[in-house]
């Protein structure tokens, strides 16, 4: 059990400390959700691998469909619709390609970004971590906190922030981002008519084959 007062940790570490690949990995995750350290992907890990243990034991067992079991698979999967990681209609199966980038994009931190809030990820723990996000009326400054799906709307600014005016500085900077960002007709490439397709086709016929290039290089055997 343990002494109260010093708790065991809530994640685990990586078996082996220098695997380069893994070490790869967890920069480039580091470095696209903005996050601190490496505890916090650690810890996304091992919530991950929980749901996996628990949908690996619903899915081994011969019959979920009714009893118990049936009632734990449902939970389960209610569960994780709640929290925005499955959809609605997901299976168990659904459960074991997550990722834990999934559960790292249900923080708060990468909610605010992807609601067009801050303009990149560090820029949105800042304002959490400041105080210049809000769930509804209740001011959260914890960017490691999970949003459910019923929360994901109620993300704004703070009603005391500056950042409610449009023209300040980071509204603007995101708002050029988001400008940016969007790609013009003009670069679409126009469809193929009927007359342009019957004339590659032709083009392509009268063009000399690989067998004949080879024989004429060759010579005659």
């Amino acid at each position: 059990m343990g002494h109260p007062k010093f708790a065991r940790p809530k994640y685990d570490t990586p078996p082996h400390p220098w695997k380069a690949d893994r070490i790869a990995e967890e920069h480039a995750i580091r470095s696209n959700h903005g996050l601190k350290n490496m505890t916090e992907i650690w810890k996304a890990k091992s919530a991950l691998r929980r749901i996996r243990g628990q949908a690996m034991k619903l899915i081994g067992r011969v019959d979920t469909t009714e009893g118990h079991y049936s009632r734990e698979k449902d939970a389960l999967l209610a569960s994780l619709n709640r929290k925005g990681l499955i959809a609605s209609d997901a299976i168990l199966d659904d459960i074991l390609s997550l990722s834990a980038e999934d559960i790292l994009n249900r923080r708060l931190q990468a909610q605010v970004y992807y609601k067009g809030l801050a303009s990149t990820m560090k820029q949105a723990r800042q304002l959490v971590t400041h105080g210049q996000i809000c769930l509804g009326d209740q001011k959260v400054t914890i960017p490691s906190y999970p949003v459910s799906r019923d929360e994901e709307e109620l993300i704004r600014y703070h009603p005391r922030s500056n950042l409610n005016d449009e023209n300040h500085v980071i509204r603007q900077t995101i708002l050029g981002v988001r400008e940016s960002a969007e790609y013009a007709v003009e670069e679409v490439d126009p469809e193929f008519t009927q007359s342009e397709a019957t004339t590659v086709n032709e083009s392509a016929a009268e063009a000399p084959k690989a067998e004949d290039t080879v024989t004429k290089e060759g010579g005659d055997e």
